[in-house]
């Protein structure tokens, strides 16, 4: 039986320690300040950036891994005998996925397979989660590559916004809805569907009362909800995550539930504050 290697990107928002426990190597995207470039979580840090941010009073600039940082990556496990599948962030949240591509061409190895996670941050994680799982049950690349498949379309991905400042200044909403939002201090729910950012509730107010939209939902769903791996990913919200978690572990029995920081990509289109909880339907 070949050996399975899975490989990742930085804004799959998984923790060091998930990412050395199954050993899932990560091509970085990039983050750029006028004429400075960093790999996202190897030269640049998410509090890091932000003080950036406040320093030079603009959003970074972010880019896709190249097609050469993976041919690199690829290229190292498949001279050491591995299988490879990638899972990454989605095609239509990055050019990432079709860097990956472009090395697969590169190497014309029939041995890299490549998943469309069509998500981000730990959505994409939890996919990864579930390619691990089924890696040590002994499974086939091919019968986890259609197992992933089936739950691509399954995961759910939201999170709540607390400022509206690194929207508007990335262009994803205009100046009038930034001040209005932040005059009626209002938090929108962000929903990833169908590979799309889409806008749910909006709640007014504190974010908590975002948070418990997004928990309320949840628990709603909660006997059609795969109960093995949720996610709490947040940009520097750990309160909030405190909170969320004591609320699915008094009312759930989720058998694993991670905490994630996003990292410098993500968090460069969201905010500080921003958290989101992820998890998959049945």
């Amino acid at each position: 039986m070949n050996k399975i290697k899975l490989i990742s990107d930085s804004t799959c928002d998984l923790s060091a320690d998930l990412l050395e426990k199954y050993d899932i190597p990560i091509v970085p995207l990039y983050v750029n300040f006028y004429d400075e470039t960093y790999r996202d979580l190897v030269d640049l840090q998410t509090e890091k950036m932000y003080e950036l941010v406040d320093k030079h009073k603009t959003l970074p600039k972010t880019a896709a891994a190249s097609p050469g940082d993976f041919f690199e990556v690829f290229k190292k496990y498949l001279d050491l005998g591995y299988q490879i599948i990638y899972i990454g962030i989605g095609s239509k949240f990055s050019a990432t996925f079709q860097s990956a591509n472009v090395a697969k061409q590169m190497l014309q190895s029939d041995d890299i397979h490549l998943v469309d996670s069509m998500n981000l941050s730990s959505g994409t994680g939890l996919l990864l989660l579930k390619a691990a799982k089924f890696i040590k049950e002994g499974m086939s690349i091919y019968q986890i590559i259609k197992e992933l498949e089936i739950l691509v379309p399954k995961v759910r991905s939201q999170f709540v916004i607390d400022t509206l400042e690194y929207l508007y200044k990335g262009g994803r909403v205009s100046a009038l809805s930034a001040l209005m939002g932040g005059m009626l201090k209002i938090k929108p729910i962000i929903k990833v569907r169908d590979g799309s950012m889409v806008v749910g509730k909006k709640a007014r107010g504190s974010i908590t009362k975002g948070i418990d939209f997004m928990i309320e939902e949840f628990l709603d769903n909660l006997d059609i909800i795969d109960n093995e791996f949720l996610m709490i990913t947040h940009s520097l919200a750990s309160d909030s995550c405190e909170y969320i978690k004591s609320q699915l572990i008094e009312k759930t029995q989720i058998l694993n539930i991670y905490e994630s920081n996003a990292g410098c990509v993500i968090s460069s289109h969201c905010g500080k504050g921003t958290i989101g909880i992820l998890y998959i339907m049945q």
